[in-house]
């Protein structure tokens, strides 16, 4: 990716060095209500990465705890918000979530939709608070509806790299055009209304989980085809760095380096043959409107 003349977002919030806690929740004592956002972290940080999910969970009744997209919970931190990053790592991301920005400002724009409200990402080491219960950096990189933040701890990037063979920088801003893709399908309603079916027929779950997935993917792939179409950002062997990415992180492929064979029943995020084409859907048709899974 050739980012040296883009400029970097304001929406960095840098946490990294801080030391992690908890939530501070708004019902008062030891209780919190837990949103099926935090569930489903838990549930992905478990079967991916072996987490036990209680950690996250702060060991709540699942089932009885179930409220919707995630709970309000008030939290408090110092990160640094709104200051150029100066590291090498933070500098990338911070020019790379710009460009999220610039894309999905245009595509709302030509569709009607108002103004664009920018999410923000927020760098962090370890642990962290959020609005979905406490983020880890096992859990890979993630969204969380409740307070509209992308969350990455850059080890991830390193860990992909050697245990995924997942390399290169645009693959690095594909997983977070991926994230920022949630924040779209939070900010248009379809996360309310991936929640409702999950929680409406628990069986179709991890089916209705696989397209909010691909949904993100083609997202991402939108994202890549405004960059190439712009001729400035991206660079020969990019694309094909994004499609090893996606394919590396395919339900199947995991499960197979994991147990040495893959379930179908239990994807959460679709095959790499899945993830691949609906990336390869947003890249080649630059149409939002193609960017549907649900359908059919």
């Amino acid at each position: 990716m050739r980012l040296d003349d883009q400029q970097q977002s304001r929406n960095i919030e840098d946490r990294r060095g801080m030391s992690g806690g908890r939530g501070r929740s708004p019902l008062g004592g030891g209780g919190r209500k837990i949103g099926l956002g935090t569930i489903v972290l838990a549930l992905a940080a478990w079967y991916f990465f072996g987490v036990n999910p209680m950690t996250i969970l702060g060991g709540g009744d699942i089932m009885g705890s179930l409220t919707g997209a995630g709970s309000t919970q008030t939290y408090e931190t110092t990160g640094k918000t709104g200051a150029e990053m100066t590291d090498a790592e933070g500098i990338f991301v911070s020019k790379v979530l710009k460009t999220t920005e610039t894309v999905w400002e245009r595509i709302f724009r030509e569709n009607g939709w108002g103004q664009y409200p920018q999410p923000r990402l927020v760098l962090y080491s370890g642990l962290t608070p959020t609005a979905c219960g406490t983020g880890q950096a096992q859990m890979g990189p993630f969204y969380c509806p409740a307070d509209q933040k992308v969350y990455i701890d850059l080890s991830f990037f390193r860990d992909t790299g050697r245990r995924l063979g997942v390399k290169g920088d645009f693959a690095q801003g594909y997983v977070i055009a991926h994230e920022v893709g949630h924040h779209v399908q939070n900010r248009l309603g379809i996360l309310d209304q991936v929640n409702r079916a999950r929680q409406s027929n628990s069986r179709q779950a991890n089916q209705v989980s696989v397209m909010s997935e691909l949904q993100a993917d083609c997202f991402a792939g939108l994202w890549a085809y405004q960059l190439h179409r712009e001729g400035q950002v991206i660079e020969s062997g990019d694309i094909e760095e994004a499609m090893n990415a996606a394919a590396a992180v395919g339900d199947d492929r995991i499960q197979k380096s994991q147990r040495g064979y893959a379930v179908p029943d239990s994807f959460t995020h679709g095959s790499s043959e899945q993830r691949v084409a609906w990336f390869t859907r947003g890249l080649q048709s630059g149409n939002i409107q193609q960017c549907d899974p649900f359908r059919g």
